[in-house]
């Protein structure tokens, strides 16, 4: 467990090592992976980090973890229920796919959360949603930060299996770095970003009132919409004739 590379997304490093560790047979079916300090020290990441880089480790079936005991390696990691790969997802419209299988998971978890939500579920999605308008104050296309609203919009549900997969999905299958439809100036992908933060303003608004049908619609809105512009998208790359 060498330091992770700077220049790259850290805990997608940590990932693809404990999960290089574990698929070479290093690490095998039962046994338990380094504990967090040790994790943190060894490879000069934060705690976030580290367990970011468990909880994708454990959507993707490689990892369990135990209460107060820490992480393990599956009895059999290479038997994973759900999949998709990321290579197989070579245009637009594969990806169009994965984005309404979202829509249908985050719908139902922003219903949840805002039914359960609490004091200590509430303040992650409000950092979230000032962590986003603070990238775009600084020029930048908020992609991370937009991911993790509507993470921890899963994880306030109540129910682990929808940020599991949620960010199995995020992780894994949603590039990164095309999630913006391109624009052409910096005044209109401010002016677009914008738009899309009201959209997260009225999904947070829901929630912390506890207005479990109204951030279902708040959600499904958000998502269809973005679904509509990846739509335009795979219309233009269309070959013509």
């Amino acid at each position: 467990m060498r330091p992770v590379r700077p220049g790259r997304n850290l805990a997608e490093e940590v990932v693809e090592r404990i999960a290089g560790e574990i698929r070479g047979g290093r690490l095998g079916p039962g046994a338990r992976l380094p504990t967090e300090q040790e994790l943190m020290a060894a490879m000069g990441v934060s705690r976030t980090v580290v367990r970011e880089a468990v909880a994708a480790l454990r959507a993707e079936g490689l990892v369990t973890t135990r209460q107060g005991s820490g992480a393990f390696v599956a009895a059999d990691a290479s038997r994973v229920p759900f999949r998709i790969d990321p290579d197989g997802l070579s245009s637009i419209g594969d990806v169009l796919e994965v984005m309404e299988l979202r829509l249908a998971i985050e719908v139902e978890a922003a219903a949840l959360a805002a039914e359960r939500i609490t004091p200590e579920r509430l303040s992650p999605i409000a950092r979230a949603l000032r962590a986003i308008e603070s990238a775009i104050h600084r020029g930048e296309g908020a992609v991370s930060e937009d991911f993790a609203f509507h993470r921890v919009i899963a994880e306030a549900s109540g129910n682990p299996r929808f940020a599991e997969l949620l960010e199995y999905l995020g992780r894994h299958v949603i590039p990164r770095q095309s999630i913006r439809i391109s624009v052409s100036t910096p005044q209109e992908q401010r002016q677009y970003l914008m738009r899309i933060q009201k959209e997260h303003a009225r999904i947070h608004e829901a929630i912390r009132v506890g207005h479990s049908a109204e951030a279902r619609k708040a959600m499904r809105t958000h998502l269809t919409r973005s679904l509509q512009r990846y739509r335009r998208l795979a219309e233009r790359q269309l070959p013509a004739g």
